[in-house]
């Protein structure tokens, strides 16, 4: 009787253990999820569809990683993470990683780590395809409205740099778009990348004036001090380079606004 009740004891602890020892285990199957933040409004990087799905190359980085993480896409749970929102995203835990168009500045390093960068890019700006008066930041001081998005780099730029512009701040980008195609708004200024998207799903509605004046570093964000999952991120990115993935993602998500595939940059050790 007791070598049966030391198995059935046993069996029954192993039954227990069993669930906890995978949920605590990085990447396999079963109800293992991943949450990842990203933009659900930016077409060409970040963009949830009708149908509930994302596409984007932020988005094929995002899934990229994940992968390499352990995680198959169908663990992969999408948090949706605005500007302003998203250091507050990672340091309450929210999320695993944030890949959004997020720029690598000294102030965000204070409050998250980041991995990358794994694109460069730089402001520029979107107006109607007909206005002729804007070609450039200089051209906006003349009673010009601009529109940005709150908590956003760009929009921090244009209070520094131009503060006489007239500088609206939305939650988002396409609500800035939404406002410039209806007129309420001169321009929208953002990522030459991020404009692109927009412009190219609406055909010669838009169109991106003057040169980039920053250069933007997109990391991935994720909580500070955690250097095991940087370092296992900056490894993603950087085979994820070396195998091709990154510049057929960029090709088959920015290739049709016309933007070629820049030199992907180093990832910072």
């Amino acid at each position: 009787m007791r070598s049966i009740s030391v198995r059935v004891i046993g069996a029954v602890a192993l039954a227990i253990m069993l669930p906890f020892a995978a949920t605590a285990c990085g990447g396999g199957g079963g109800g293992n999820k991943i949450v990842i933040g990203t933009k659900f409004d930016q077409p060409g990087l970040a963009l949830k569809k009708p149908d509930g799905t994302m596409s984007g190359f932020d988005v094929d980085v995002a899934k990229y990683v994940a992968r390499q993480l352990g995680y198959n896409e169908d663990q992969i749970e999408w948090k949706e993470s605005p500007s302003g929102q998203r250091e507050t995203l990672i340091q309450h835990n929210q999320v695993k990683y944030i890949v959004a168009t997020y720029s690598i500045t000294d102030a965000r390093k204070e409050k998250v780590d980041f991995a990358g960068p794994y694109l460069i890019t730089g402001q520029s700006l979107l107006v109607r395809a007909d206005n002729t008066d804007i070609t450039g930041p200089e051209s906006l001081q003349n009673n010009k409205k601009l529109c940005s998005v709150t908590g956003s780099t760009p929009a921090q730029r244009i209070k520094n740099k131009y503060p006489g512009v007239q500088l609206q701040q939305y939650d988002t980008y396409s609500a800035c778009v939404e406002a410039l195609k209806n007129g309420a708004i001169d321009a929208v200024t953002t990522d030459e990348v991020i404009l692109a998207g927009y412009a190219a799903q609406s055909p010669g509605a838009f169109k991106i004036v003057g040169k980039p004046f920053s250069e933007e570093r997109y990391g991935i964000g994720l909580k500070k001090g955690d250097t095991d999952l940087r370092t296992k991120i900056n490894d993603a990115i950087t085979k994820m380079v070396q195998d091709g993935s990154w510049k057929a993602a960029f090709d088959k998500n920015l290739g049709p606004a016309g933007i070629p595939a820049p030199t992907p940059p180093a990832v910072d050790k």
